[in-house]
């Protein structure tokens, strides 16, 4: 679904799983200061809205997500994973109850997916699931930001900042009050700073929470009854995974990022060494420079210098090994 704000001046559209938004308005570092600042706004319409209605919605999501949310508060953003039999991450949801209705925003493209799974988990439950992602749009404002949020509008507010579920036929007006807007790239930055992950970039087919954090977060521990949490439980309560998450500090003289997937190995055993892990986002950021976070082996030793691809990269630790 293309953006009516692509056609914004200096407005370059994003590719890959981000195609439909910007990907920058024509000045990356100066769109992460006012991010960082707390001005400006984020257009992520691209991503999909789902809600779920009925009596019964939050005690029958409790049943199905890796969060606590049987007794969820009204106006009270969390998140939470929805994870196979094995325990693999499958969806990660965004989420905010208004009182009567929950609303999620999920990644790009895979919301079909997870009303599917919703529906054949319905049973005899006073629920209702939709797809509303034709009908809202996800705008991003950023933490201190004191744009105006319309009236009627569901707001996720968290540490990060507010996701409003603004009404798709008013994005347009909306961003012509909302400050200057701040293309993707940017708002991945600030992601990538703060070692948040996101499904499909840090995550693949055998990812697990543990790796990426997302214990406390996105996984409650001291709830059950939901699928995969037998790994969850044995992983917490017994080992530990086998990967995890770091942040790199990049080469700053390299021209080019390295891009999603790029091989992670021991800079002591150099290029043509064993793959110890790979590069899940890569970013350029206005203060710290190039950085990145990568998934590799839990044995990587803390304090390994590390070449991602051929740019060199240090470390620093954002799950305990």
């Amino acid at each position: 679904m293309k953006s009516p704000l692509l056609s914004l001046p200096g407005a370059v559209a994003a590719e890959g799983v981000d195609e439909g938004v910007a990907a920058h308005y024509g000045d990356l570092f100066r769109e992460q200061r006012a991010l960082a600042d707390g001005t400006g706004f984020v257009d992520l319409s691209h991503r999909g809205v789902v809600t779920v209605s009925g009596a019964d919605r939050l005690s029958w999501l409790h049943l199905l997500l890796t969060q606590h949310v049987s007794e969820l508060p009204a106006g009270q953003a969390t998140e939470a994973l929805i994870l196979s039999a094995h325990g693999h991450i499958e969806h990660a949801l965004y989420l905010v109850d208004d009182g009567e209705t929950v609303w999620a925003h999920v990644e790009p493209g895979t919301q079909d997916a997870l009303l599917a799974y919703l529906e054949s988990m319905k049973f005899f439950y006073r629920v209702e699931v939709a797809d509303r992602t034709a009908d809202f749009a996800v705008v991003h404002l950023p933490a201190g930001s004191i744009a105006e949020v319309p009236e009627g509008v569901v707001v996720r507010e968290t540490a990060y900042g507010r996701d409003l579920f603004l009404p798709r036929a008013d994005l347009e007006s909306y961003a012509e009050k909302a400050g200057p807007p701040a293309g993707l790239l940017a708002f991945e930055a600030l992601r990538v700073e703060h070692h948040r992950p996101r499904l499909g970039f840090e995550t693949d087919h055998r990812t697990i929470p543990h790796e990426l954090g997302w214990i406390g977060t996105a996984v409650h521990l001291q709830k059950g009854c939901y699928r995969g949490q037998e790994t969850v439980a044995r992983v917490q309560n017994l080992g530990k995974p086998p990967r995890r998450l770091v942040f790199l500090h990049l080469d700053g003289s390299e021209v080019h990022l390295p891009a999603h997937g790029t091989d992670v190995r021991l800079a002591a055993d150099g290029p043509d060494g064993r793959k110890i892990g790979f590069v899940t986002t890569s970013v350029r950021h206005y203060e710290l420079g190039p950085i990145a976070l990568a998934l590799v082996k839990r044995n990587v030793p803390v304090d390994a210098p590390l070449l991602a691809g051929d740019t060199a990269a240090a470390q620093e630790v954002v799950v305990e090994p």
